[in-house]
């Protein structure tokens, strides 16, 4: 069994479990992490109410620098705008990445969408020091990781 699949099997027994939504989420923020050996990874969810993007969940060296920030704003911004994944080889090279870490090389930022995949109400943010750290198969294994979380949100 490849380390994707392991790691989607470890997070489908997470998703499983009888605990409570955020204590799932960092379970799951501690596996994406260790699944790639990546620096931090960041649970968000989209409050379109208030227009604000609000981290639950984080695994890694230090609390995110910006918790809560306007749904327009940095490579999340994009990712809810575009409805789409955003993967940053190199950060320091876009304009709409938000410095939360000086060693931070590259970010993926990977949608959450409701049950009827109508509305992104979330983000799976991952870093890593390394430049271009998230190839193909990764984008693919977090955006399962993505749609099997999705079912936290409903």
């Amino acid at each position: 069994m490849s380390l994707v699949s392991a790691s989607l099997e470890e997070l489908r027994k997470t998703l499983a479990r009888t605990a409570p939504r955020i204590q799932k989420l960092k379970a799951i923020a501690a596996l994406i992490r260790s699944s790639g050996n990546y620096r931090w990874v960041g649970l968000y969810e989209i409050d379109r109410q208030a227009g604000e993007v609000i981290n639950l969940v984080w695994d890694g060296p230090g609390a995110p620098e910006y918790p809560r920030f306007p749904i327009g704003k940095g490579l999340t911004g994009a990712a809810i705008q575009e409805r789409k994944v955003v993967n940053i080889g190199e950060v320091s090279c876009d304009p709409r990445y938000l410095t939360a870490f000086g060693s931070t090389r590259s970010e993926i930022i990977v949608p959450i969408l409701d049950a009827d995949r109508a509305e992104m109400v979330g983000t799976i943010d991952v870093e890593s020091e390394r430049a271009y750290a998230f190839d193909e198969e990764t984008e693919k294994f977090l955006v399962s990781c993505a749609d099997e979380v999705a079912s936290l949100w409903r």
